[in-house]
């Protein structure tokens, strides 16, 4: 079908949105409107400068035969400052203290709007390392692993406590709880990694990084490579914290229980998307 340039722009911009990190050969959209790769060209060009412009990502041009062009998705500092704020806002609220001092934070989780922008959040802050896979725990980090898969066009990898009959031979390791100290075991489907995988982590809650290391540990027992960690929401005032590097959307700093209050910042998040370029 011919389209105009204005439909082309339109068509496009809403394909490489939807493709987030994918290689798309010019031909394919040379094709796809019966239009010479040089009008193509230009169009990316000016999907490339608005991309930029309103802070949406960047269009990555791949040259030679096989090459391309790539979408990938980033956040500029003004919207990230917003989503993060409004988070901030949101947890802060005293009706999510639970006993024992635990937050909900379920709400927030199966909100679809909210999840997909901090899926958007992390995806920008990893858009330059190399990531081929997704690695959260069950259940609670699970939205949030796959709005940030999404976003950079990656399956996802679900460590679980138990093992599953549907998940077929599995690879079990024993941990150490960070809060409880206690002796606690997580598995994972040997089909889920292969070796030398880039893989991310992401999980909803940190305090003393017990499961994050456990799931550090299960990388490495399936010779893959760590590319990051990403936490939605960190405890601070950890007497022994087992992770070092991470990257933190949200930093809880103080629970009152007896007078309500949740004290509630910003992570760690800024310091490392200043690095990422637009």
């Amino acid at each position: 079908m011919k389209f105009r340039r204005s439909g082309r722009l339109v068509d496009m911009t809403y394909y490489l949105l939807q493709h987030p990190h994918a290689l798309v050969p010019l031909t394919f959209f040379s094709d796809q409107y019966q239009s010479a790769k040089s009008s193509i060209s230009e169009d990316l060009t000016i999907i490339k400068q608005t991309f930029e412009q309103r802070g949406i990502g960047s269009l990555l041009t791949v040259p030679g035969a096989a090459g391309g062009v790539k979408f990938i998705p980033k956040i500029g500092i003004s919207e990230a400052k917003v989503i993060i704020s409004e988070l901030c806002s949101l947890i802060a609220k005293p009706e999510r203290l639970l006993p024992g001092g635990y937050l909900y934070l379920t709400d927030i989780l199966g909100n679809p709007t909210m999840v997909n922008q901090i899926g958007r959040l992390f995806a920008s802050v990893f858009a330059d390392r190399k990531i081929d896979i997704v690695m959260t725990v069950a259940t609670k980090g699970i939205p949030v692993a796959y709005a940030v898969a999404n976003q950079l066009d990656v399956p996802v990898v679900i460590v679980r406590r138990d093992s599953k009959v549907t998940e077929g031979p599995t690879v079990s390791i024993n941990y150490v709880s960070g809060s409880s100290k206690r002796i606690q075991t997580m598995v994972l489907s040997k089909r889920s990694l292969k070796v030398g995988s880039n893989v991310l982590i992401i999980d909803d809650f940190m305090k003393a990084g017990g499961t994050i290391n456990g799931m550090v540990s299960m990388v490495e027992e399936f010779n893959a490579n760590l590319a990051g960690i990403g936490v939605l929401v960190e405890s601070e005032g950890v007497e022994e914290r087992l992770v070092d590097e991470y990257i933190s959307v949200v930093k809880l700093t103080d629970v009152d229980v007896k007078e309500k209050q949740i004290d509630v910042m910003d992570g760690n998040f800024f310091r490392f998307l200043n690095q990422v370029t637009l």
